[in-house]
This record gives C-alpha cells, sequence and structure tokens, in this order.
C-alpha cells in the first residue's frame, strides 16, 4: 500500500492539563518535535482545567493556543473541550503528565490516513500509573466485560493517547462524560457502532510531574457503569439475554426441583419464569428502539 504523505493533513493536538506545571513544558516541546521532523501540519491546543498553578502561562510561553475553564471540571470535559475548538478533522489527543510517548504519534496518524480507520488508540503494553495494584484487576475486568459486550477483542479501553475523526466523534458526544471515563466511553461507542478502530501498541511510563486525579473507588464505579450504558445504546440484548437465560434456567431448575421433591410448584417458581420473559421483552423493546434511532440517524 502506497503511504500518503503526512505533510497533506494538518491535524489538532489537544493536551488536557490540571496542574501540570512540572510536565507540561516538556510534554509540548516533545510532541513538537516529533510533529515537525515527520513534517505534520499542526495546530496545538492546551486545555487548562481550570489550574491552580502556572499551568497556563507555561503553556502559553511556548507559543500554542490555551483555552481555560474557570474551575477543574474534569479531563473527559477538557477534552470535548478541545476538540470543539479544534479547527482540522484529524484530532490527536495525549496527556500532559508525560506518561505516553510521543514518538508513535507519526504511526498512529499514518495508519488513520492510510487505513481510512475512524480512530487509531494507542494500545498500553504495561500498566504503570498510580494505584497500580487497585487499577489492575478492576481494568482487566472492566475490558473483558467491555470485550464481551460488544463482541471485540479491546487490549486497552481507556488509553489517553489516541488519534481520531472529529466528524466522528462529534456524533457522540451527547454519551462522552467529564470525568475519566470518557477515554472508555468513546472507545465502546465507535466499536458498538460499529466505527474503524484499530489498537497500536505503545509504551508507558510513570507520571514525570503533577499528581494524578484518578479516583480509585469513583472512577472505577463510573468506568462500570458507562461501560454498560453505553452498551444499552448500542446492543442491549448483549446484556438482556443472557440474563433471561440465567432467570429462566433458574425457574425452570427449581419448578422441576419443587415438583420432583414436593410435587408442587410454588409462586417463587412462576415468579422466576415470568421474570425471565418480562427480561426478554424488555430486552426485544430496547432493541427495536436501538434500531428505530439508527435508521432516523441514517435515513
Amino acid at each position: 500500500m502506497n503511504q500518503k504523505p503526512l505533510s497533506e493533513n494538518s491535524i489538532s493536538v489537544i493536551l488536557p492539563a490540571y496542574n501540570e506545571a512540572g510536565s507540561i513544558e516538556e510534554e509540548i516541546v516533545q510532541i513538537q518535535k516529533v510533529l515537525k521532523e515527520s513534517k505534520i501540519p499542526y495546530e496545538f491546543i492546551v486545555v487548562d482545567d481550570g489550574s491552580t498553578d502556572e499551568t497556563s502561562k507555561i503553556a502559553q510561553n511556548k507559543g500554542v493556543k490555551v483555552v481555560r475553564h474557570l474551575k477543574n471540571r474534569g479531563v473527559g470535559a477538557a477534552r470535548k473541550t478541545g476538540i470543539l475548538s479544534a479547527q482540522n478533522e484529524i484530532i490527536l489527543t495525549t496527556d500532559a503528565d508525560g506518561t505516553y510517548p510521543q514518538q508513535p504519534m507519526p504511526n498512529l496518524l499514518q495508519l488513520l490516513i492510510n487505513n481510512n480507520f475512524d480512530m487509531v488508540v494507542g494500545a498500553r503494553v504495561k500498566e504503570k500509573g498510580t494505584h497500580y495494584w487497585l487499577r489492575l484487576p478492576a481494568k482487566f475486568l472492566i475490558r473483558k466485560l467491555a470485550s464481551y459486550l460488544c463482541k471485540e477483542k479491546i487490549p486497552d479501553l481507556n488509553s489517553g493517547l489516541r488519534v481520531f475523526k472529529k466528524s466522528v466523534a462529534l456524533k457522540y458526544f451527547y454519551l462522552l462524560p467529564d470525568s475519566h471515563s470518557w477515554e472508555s466511553t468513546i472507545t465502546l461507542a465507535f466499536l458498538c457502532n460499529h466505527q474503524r478502530v484499530y489498537f497500536y501498541p505503545i509504551d508507558y511510563f510513570r507520571r514525570s510531574g503533577g499528581k494524578s486525579s484518578f479516583h480509585p473507588i469513583k472512577d472505577t464505579y463510573n468506568y462500570f457503569s458507562l461501560v454498560i450504558r453505553t452498551v444499552m445504546y448500542f446492543n442491549p440484548l448483549r446484556i438482556f439475554l443472557p440474563l433471561f437465560v440465567f432467570v429462566l434456567l433458574s425457574g425452570c431448575t427449581k419448578t422441576i426441583y419443587d415438583w420432583l421433591i414436593y410435587q408442587n410448584i410454588g409462586g417463587f417458581d412462576v415468579m422466576l419464569i415470568l421474570s425471565s420473559l418480562i427480561i426478554l421483552l424488555t430486552g426485544l423493546l430496547a432493541d427495536l428502539m436501538v434500531v428505530l434511532h439508527r435508521k432516523l440517524d441514517h435515513p
């Protein structure tokens, strides 16, 4: 396949930052260096999410555009503000804390352009974030749940480094939260709606400055709830059908047991079977609503 020159595609770099005065200058310098070496035209937008240190001042001194939130609203809100401010169709977003490498950025962009992907995600090969031992099992379970629900293998659900098409991302803005769950939600929204997504393996490093705003209990709960909610928008039967089968089998098993042992069918047995049918009908109605919604969006 002939590679299309990157110089023909101007991109918008979105860098959300909250109290990252210790690392943001180096992050900007390294990103600019990689893009210039690859001759990629770009605009650079730093979204200061209500920082109380000199994050904005440092970014402005590096000659990039700075958009400021008056108060801290969350990394998801910062990414959304950056996307809405971007002038280009191709968006590159990463973090300002030095955890993601800059060298793979041209590769991600090349993959997006040459293969007409809607999104290319930098999939981390190792987890080195804060609260490592708490985040690792939680992320594993959430990733496996998400893979099952959207019927896709997902090596990294919530990587902060990715390139994607702005026009496609805007279709799912009504779903995207303001919190750390933004990355997970947009990944699932793309996959569940059959957008073309590719995962490119990258390294991952410890923070070089600032303090993580990740809350281990609240944000893990948000990950779980948003995974289920997002899948409900696009493929509700992946949730309702297994639940229907489980409740129906439970009801049938208890009914057979009660009949064999007591020669009687109890009220609870009937309630379980009827509940399974209600679950099935609810799932079918939810799936019908999704189909109708897609037809309205794509007449």
